[in-house]
């Protein structure tokens, strides 16, 4: 480390880039360990009485998407405005992001904290990233969707993609050979043989191939629904990249295929360009005329094979509960298990006592939680066969 950085002068500048780096964090800018080393090394290169050479370097170092870039120079503007010695501890932002608000709030409290000069105690506790340490996972698999802030959605959508999704596996009609195979394969017996004068003294055998179940997946991204939408949407992405069968819809008051958009690389461009492709986000709910849509629509292309259908809903719904009944029903044959999937079920309050609850229970195999990362995890375990929820099953 250069003679400027051990200097006396700069002795907030270390604790502030690290602060720096978790404030970029709670803005949603991606920023690692990794990164914050290379940033303290490029200090010791660059002239750091020049502004704008440390900014160029800070911006090359942590931004690596094009829409990061104004929110990372409004930030590094606010937070590193000069002031005199005496005025550097009330910039500590590390108490300031304590509470791990949410983008727009924590862009307030640092513009608040740039304009107002309050001495600070010297008793306060130092800020502390805790987000990572076991006690803080576990309390974030716990906590409902709806109330999580941007900073632990942003950890959620990682724990999402490292789930295991492994659907249950079928028999398919094809046949591959096999030495322990159940069925006598006649004819490379006969070919084999053929060395032998057609003498059986070789029988070959066969088995049908085992393949996963294809998934698919309904949500509801009505009005009702809008506090679970985006990080539903998360969850379906998950599901499209670990696994190969995968067919994504959203409605509301129309069904919407986003297969194809969720196939791209990048989470939030995958993200994006499914929600550009609805056109009724957060409007009403029909879910009987959306299923009626898939049913006679797609039901033919996705639901072959013993499909397992996912639907993703609070069950508030504003179409007659006869059609629902009716739809759900024909649905229900055509798939190899149904499953409802309900945020609010996580609520220990909760009673199915909307019209389209009550019209849909009579077709659905089993009637789970999706509120936070346990209910995900037990909804993991349940399509491997690991595991069954007493009580919430229904036929």
């Amino acid at each position: 480390m250069t003679d400027a950085l051990r200097n006396t002068h700069y002795g907030y500048l270390l604790p502030n880039i690290v602060h720096f780096g978790r404030l970029l964090r709670g803005l949603n800018i991606p920023v690692t360990p990794a990164q914050m080393l290379d940033f303290v090394a490029a200090l010791e290169v660059v002239d750091l009485r020049r502004r704008e050479d440390v900014q160029e370097s800070a911006r090359a170092i942590f931004v690596s998407r094009r829409e990061h870039l104004a929110l990372f120079d409004e930030a590094f503007a606010l937070f590193w405005r000069a002031r005199p010695t005496s005025q550097i501890p009330p910039i500590d932002l590390g108490k300031l992001l304590k509470r791990q608000p949410g983008a727009e709030e924590q862009y307030r409290l640092i513009a608040r904290s740039a304009a107002e000069s309050q001495p600070r105690a010297e008793d306060d506790e130092p800020f502390v990233d805790k987000l990572f340490t076991a006690s803080e996972q576990e309390a974030l698999r716990h906590k409902d969707f709806a109330r999580m802030s941007n900073y632990e959605l942003a950890q959620v959508k990682e724990f999402m993609q490292a789930l295991p999704w492994q659907p249950p596996l079928r028999r398919t009609h094809r046949r591959r050979p096999d030495r322990g195979g159940n069925q006598l394969d006649l004819r490379r017996t006969f070919r084999h043989n053929l060395r032998y004068g057609g003498e059986s003294l070789r029988l070959a055998h066969r088995q049908r191939t085992i393949q996963r179940r294809r998934l698919v997946v309904l949500c509801d991204i009505s009005g009702s629904m809008d506090r679970y939408a985006r990080v539903l949407l998360q969850f379906l992405y998950g599901l499209s990249r670990s696994l190969d069968q995968v067919e994504a819809f959203v409605f509301s008051t129309r069904l919407t295929r986003i297969t194809r958009q969720l196939q791209r690389r990048s989470i939030d461009e995958a993200l994006d360009q499914a929600a550009q492709a609805v056109h009724d986000w957060a409007g009403g709910t029909r879910i009987g005329e959306a299923i009626h849509a898939f049913n006679f629509e797609w039901g033919r292309r996705v639901l072959g094979q013993g499909a397992v259908v996912m639907v993703i809903s609070d069950g508030w719904d504003r179409g007659e509960p006869a059609q629902l009944d009716a739809e759900m029903a024909r649905l229900h044959r055509s798939c190899h298990r149904l499953i409802w999937l309900n945020p609010l079920l996580g609520s220990p309050t909760y009673q199915p006592l909307t019209r389209g609850i009550q019209a849909a229970l009579p077709h659905v195999d089993d009637f789970l939680p999706v509120h936070n990362l346990v209910s995900l995890e037990q909804l993991a375990q349940i399509l491997a066969g690991e595991k069954q929820k007493p009580g919430r099953r229904f036929r």
